[in-house]
This record gives structure tokens, C-alpha cells and sequence, in this order.
């Protein structure tokens, strides 16, 4: 029986970074659980790769067919960004692992939907003044940096990612990356070989 291990934590937590590496890490036989956005495209994004980029159209075309497990929306300075997560023909939970990346809310659903037997959270952990410096370096790389943008994120991830509601998603493990990712990683992967 497979497993789903769910990446999540705030933005500019390194995340990202954990998630590439552990898929990268072939001893750990993980498939990316990729899952799909209506926001554009960062620089050096790949469609199927980090999401799969949607339109808002082909995201109602998904609901009608009752394809859409999970729904988020955020209402950003661009206007409302959807991110969700669909039941695709890619998923065999029966043979295979796989690897998420998401909010503490898309996983208590997906938790839901697949059994707690099979989702295993893994929550990143980073002191948030070294968070928001991150997250201001990494706006700086865009081609039109958005810093209404990070203020927003960083804020709703204050209040989406407190302490009673990593609490009530019965969160128990924290993984620190303040300083040295490679500590970091190594602890997921040893977590996951636990798994």
C-alpha cells in the first residue's frame, strides 16, 4: 500500500527546495502528486512539473465533471488565484508512493479523501523574520516583483498556518529549516524511511 507524504509549512519556508530534493533522493522511490493552479507561472516554473497551469474555464470543465477533490481561492492583488488538487488517472495509491506539496487546509482534505492511514504530514518550520527575508529575495528575482504580494502571503499564512490549526490537523513533527537545509532534508528523509 502506498503512502501520500504531504510537504506543506508557510511561504518561503523552503518547501520547494525539500520537495525537489526528496523526489530527486531515487532510494526513496517517490512520485511527484502534482497539483493544479489558476496563478500564473513563476520564473522557472514548469507546467506538470511544480503544478499543472490551468484556466479558470478548464478548472469549471474539472468541477463539472466531478473531477476536483479540493478547492482554494485567494483573492490577490492580481485578482483571485484558484489552487486545487484533482482525482487524476496519474494517482495508484495501491503500488506506488508519492510526494504533495501544500497548505495545512488542502491536506486535511486530501487526508480525507484518501484515509489518515495513508497521508503522512511533513510541516517545515522556519523562524519568520529568515522567512520573510526569503521571501522578499526570492520577489526580487521575478521580472515584475509583487511586494503587496508577500505582504499578503506572509500575513494570511499567520493566520492559516496558527497554532490551533496545526493543532486541530493533528500535526505532531515539525521539521526546523532556519539554517542548514541539508540538516533539514536529511531529517525528512529519514522520516519518510521511518514511514
Amino acid at each position: 500500500m502506498g503512502k501520500l507524504f504531504y510537504i506543506m509549512g508557510k511561504s518561503s519556508s523552503g518547501k520547494d527546495t525539500i520537495y525537489e530534493e526528496m523526489l530527486r533522493r531515487e532510494e526513496l522511490n517517490l512520485k511527484p502528486f502534482i497539483m493544479y493552479t489558476t496563478r500564473p507561472a513563476r520564473a522557472k516554473e514548469v507546467n506538470g512539473v511544480q503544478y499543472y497551469f490551468v484556466t479558470e474555464d478548464q478548472l469549471h470543465r474539472m468541477q463539472e465533471a466531478g473531477k476536483v477533490i479540493e478547492l482554494r481561492v485567494y483573492q490577490t492583488v492580481f485578482g483571485p488565484w484558484y489552487y486545487f488538487t484533482a482525482d487524476g488517472d496519474d494517482v495508484d495509491m495501491e503500488h506506488c508512493s508519492y510526494l504533495a506539496l501544500g497548505t495545512l487546509e488542502s491536506y486535511e482534505k486530501i487526508r480525507q479523501y484518501y484515509g489518515s492511514d495513508r497521508v503522512v504530514p511533513i510541516y517545515i518550520e522556519v523562524e519568520d523574520g529568515i522567512r520573510l527575508e526569503r521571501a522578499i529575495k526570492r520577489e526580487k528575482k521575478q521580472e515584475v516583483p509583487n511586494y503587496d504580494e508577500v505582504c499578503r502571503r506572509f500575513l494570511a499564512d499567520q493566520a492559516d498556518f496558527s497554532e490551533e490549526n496545526i493543532e486541530h490537523a493533528g500535526i505532531k513533527r515539525r521539521f526546523l529549516n532556519n539554517d542548514d537545509r541539508e540538516i533539514c532534508m536529511d531529517e525528512v528523509e529519514r522520516y519518510i524511511r521511518s514511514q
